[in-house]
């Protein structure tokens, strides 16, 4: 858990965390290796900045906890708000804290990954959609990755190449498993509309 600097447990490492959520835009949608790009890149810059975090994408929603020094994060908040790849940016927490939870990582993202959905404790948050989680829950879903990825690490203690991922695939292949019912029937449906215009016509 992240140490909220307040009267009682004052804190004065100069260290800050920056939680946000936000919605993939269609620009962002547009690029297949918008999740790539974005890793790719913020690896690189992090480390020069000295900024730590994770980013989670799922059915068109970001979460993304990063670690750093005030001014650190002040000028990455900047430049996501000029990034068109998302929308609807909500701050969750910008507060300064003891230590970094993620200290390994100049950026770890990840996607709807299949250990979430058995995980008990990260299947009662699934659907990804931190929006409407309730207020403390994106806390609980930081320590839940914060102790897997500290397990992670314990056999890769540097940062790899991210994985290769298509925003809109990611995306639709969610939504397709979520209701393949639907759209089979709609499938069916719409060969037998065929079929019998086709009866008719005949």
């Amino acid at each position: 858990m992240s140490t909220i600097n307040d009267s009682s447990n004052p804190v004065t490492t100069g260290l800050y965390q920056f939680v946000y959520i936000s919605r993939i835009t269609s620009a962002g949608l547009a690029s297949p290796s918008t999740l790539n790009d974005i890793s790719e890149i913020a690896i690189e810059r992090n480390l020069i900045d000295n900024i730590t975090g994770i980013l989670c994408y799922g059915n068109g929603n970001f979460l993304q906890c990063v670690e750093g020094s005030e001014q650190a994060l002040t000028n990455l908040k900047n430049r996501l708000l000029l990034d068109d790849r998302h929308k609807e940016l909500k701050i969750l927490d910008f507060s300064e804290i003891a230590k970094r939870r993620f200290a390994s990582w100049s950026l770890r993202s990840i996607t709807l990954e299949r250990w979430m959905t058995k995980e008990p404790e990260l299947k009662k948050l699934m659907p990804f959609k931190p929006d409407e989680w309730n207020a403390n829950e994106w806390q609980k879903f930081l320590d839940i990755l914060q102790g897997y990825y500290e397990g992670q690490n314990s056999t890769i203690s540097v940062d790899t190449p991210p994985v290769k991922y298509s925003t809109l695939g990611v995306t639709l292949s969610k939504v397709v498993g979520e209701h393949q019912a639907f759209f089979l029937i709609q499938t069916v449906l719409g060969l037998m509309i065929v079929a019998t215009l086709l009866w008719l016509l005949l």
